[in-house]
């Protein structure tokens, strides 16, 4: 499906991606496009494959088909291979170096092939994609500060800066808003938005209300396949969607009612 924002750039395409493991197959023939500037969440019930997938795209574990970011093929890559090509992933636990600050963090993460004393040692002026991502991610006023006395939400904000630094291209945020506050969750939305203008975004997501709010497409994945994509709207409407949250399928269904747990 297509469904980009203002963001340029290459578009993932997977095409009968599977994964197998001893025999079970977690990820299922599954075929999915993510244009240039999109905004993608993808949903699922629990053991959908939706980690499982990005696993893949990331080089983290096997997988056969295609996985192809512009005109490059991913798969069989090792993960530094990947990750030099623009493509930057998080976990659902904020990975920071939390005895250094939030500004250090973020040269650390440029790299720019400095030595780790001149990264470490302060500076009369600091580079200006560390300068871009501070702002982008509303960490300016909080660059002196040690990462390990942020909040919940604001160390997810700064490994999202950590990625904007490494010039990724294509972001993979794996439930980026779960144990966050209301307030963190809708600063989180609005700078998943300020990123997809020039990125572009794909989000695993267990919180609807949140995914309802920023999603500009969704995927929807059931027992290693899509089951449907769309927007909100018609992902809502779908009775494939509604019967495997619900088990049922004649009534309709909120998806902001919804809650499909957590995946392993």
């Amino acid at each position: 499906m297509s469904g980009g924002g203002g963001g340029g750039g290459e578009a993932l395409t997977i095409s009968d991606l599977r994964v197998t493991f001893d025999g079970f197959t977690a990820v299922d023939g599954v075929n999915l496009t993510v244009q240039p500037g999109d905004l993608r969440f993808l949903i699922g019930p629990n053991g959908a494959g939706k980690t499982t997938l990005v696993d893949a795209v990331t080089g983290l574990v096997r997988a056969t088909g295609s996985v192809r970011f512009g005109d490059e093929e991913l798969l069989g890559r090792p993960v530094q291979r990947i990750a030099r090509m623009g493509i930057g992933r998080t976990f659902q636990t904020a990975t920071v170096f939390e005895e250094l600050t939030v500004l250090q963090n973020l040269d650390i993460a440029a790299g720019a092939g400095r030595g780790m004393w001149t990264m470490l040692r302060r500076r009369k002026g600091v580079p200006e994609p560390v300068t871009r991502a501070l702002e982008t991610t509303g960490l300016t006023a909080l660059a002196d500060r040690p990462a390990g006395a942020l909040a919940h939400g604001q160390k997810q904000w700064l490994e999202i800066g950590m990625l904007l630094v490494q010039d990724v291209r294509l972001l993979l945020l794996d439930e980026p808003v779960a144990g966050m506050s209301h307030e963190e969750r809708e600063a989180t939305g609005e700078l998943l938005q300020r990123v997809s203008e020039d990125h572009t975004v794909v989000v695993i997501e267990h919180d609807m209300d949140f995914m309802r709010s920023f999603a500009r497409s969704v995927s929807v994945l059931h027992a290693g396949r899509v089951l449907s994509e769309g927007t909100v709207t018609e992902v809502q409407a779908d009775p494939r969607v509604q019967e495997v949250y619900l088990g049922r399928a004649s009534e309709p269904a909120s998806l902001s009612s919804l809650s499909v747990g957590e995946e392993a």
